[in-house]
């Protein structure tokens, strides 16, 4: 099988349409169809079903893009790194994580990367919501107790849990009667179930405010607005110093961290260091960790 037109092919199906392709690899879109052409000659079957403005991969060809995208991509990251010298990290390193520990601790943990690897590019996006690594060309993401994803493999970072806090002055009512609070806009809930030091209870809620940021959410708690429900890791250092007091523990699985990779490529000399720069930053897993990147922060 000629590889130059397998790797054409997978070119076209990543992209989505051979115009789109011939841009991004600043090739003649002709030569493109005409090297699928000759791919789907060989093979005898169509790979494509080309209509006046659309391209969809047939039933063959998404069989043939599922087995060779990620091979071809491993071919052509250790060919890459034996031309570039061999484990020196370099190139580009695009990495999405969430926006609150972008927030609490990525800002210096890429400053370390940067120096220590002055030959990669790193690349940081903050979004909350699942991305596709293959499809909008990540190398690395991390993600808050993520969904399983048999394309991905990975390691935690650190363990957190969530607490119920509120300024001193605002105490957690011994009977049924709901108490103000600050949520996400998201939230619906009518109460938390919280592990307190007198045992297990449901503390009934009264949002005041529904605040989109969990930086907001704290902020309106220290203020005496309402309780919150707050990772651990945000309010440790407010908890130490007096400014907000703990009512127990969510009840639930705890908050895991996790970074994530394609399981079927090669680790890359770039994503393995940042890998090995993030297991510094928390050797142990614990939150207290994190909690230590968002007090430097102030």
């Amino acid at each position: 099988m000629d590889l130059l037109a397998l790797a054409d092919f997978t070119l076209v199906a990543r992209h989505g349409g051979f115009g789109r392709a011939a841009r991004a690899a600043e090739r003649p879109k002709a030569t493109l169809s005409r090297r699928v052409g000759e791919l789907e000659a060989s093979l005898g079957v169509r790979l494509f079903e080309r209509g006046s403005h659309t391209l969809k991969l047939t039933e063959e060809g998404h069989a043939l893009y599922a087995r060779t995208e990620s091979l071809l991509t491993e071919l052509d990251e250790a060919t890459t790194s034996i031309a570039s010298g061999g484990d020196i990290p370099r190139g580009r390193l695009r990495v999405s994580a969430p926006l609150l520990f972008s927030q609490m601790a990525l800002g210096k943990i890429a400053a370390r990367f940067a120096q220590r690897h002055p030959q990669v590019q790193l690349e940081i996006t903050t979004e909350d919501r699942a991305v596709d690594m293959v499809e909008e060309g990540y190398d690395l993401v991390i993600r808050v107790n993520p969904k399983t994803d048999e394309r991905l493999v990975g390691r935690v970072l650190l363990r957190d849990r969530l607490v119920v806090v509120a300024h001193p002055d605002l105490t957690l009512p011994a009977g049924n009667d709901a108490v103000p609070a600050v949520v996400r806009p998201s939230s619906d809930a009518a109460g938390w179930e919280l592990a307190t030091p007198r045992g297990n209870r449901h503390v009934a809620i009264a949002p005041v405010l529904r605040l989109a940021s969990l930086i907001m959410i704290r902020d309106a708690a220290r203020a005496g607005t309402g309780a919150a429900l707050l990772p651990y890791s945000l309010v440790a250092s407010d908890l130490r110093s007096g400014r907000l007091a703990a009512w127990g523990d969510a009840k639930g699985p705890p908050i895991e961290i996790w970074a994530l990779y394609p399981s079927r490529r090669l680790l890359s000399a770039r994503v393995s260091a940042f890998l090995n720069c993030l297991k510094a930053a928390f050797p142990q897993g614990d939150p207290e960790e994190l909690a230590n990147f968002a007090e430097q922060a102030g």
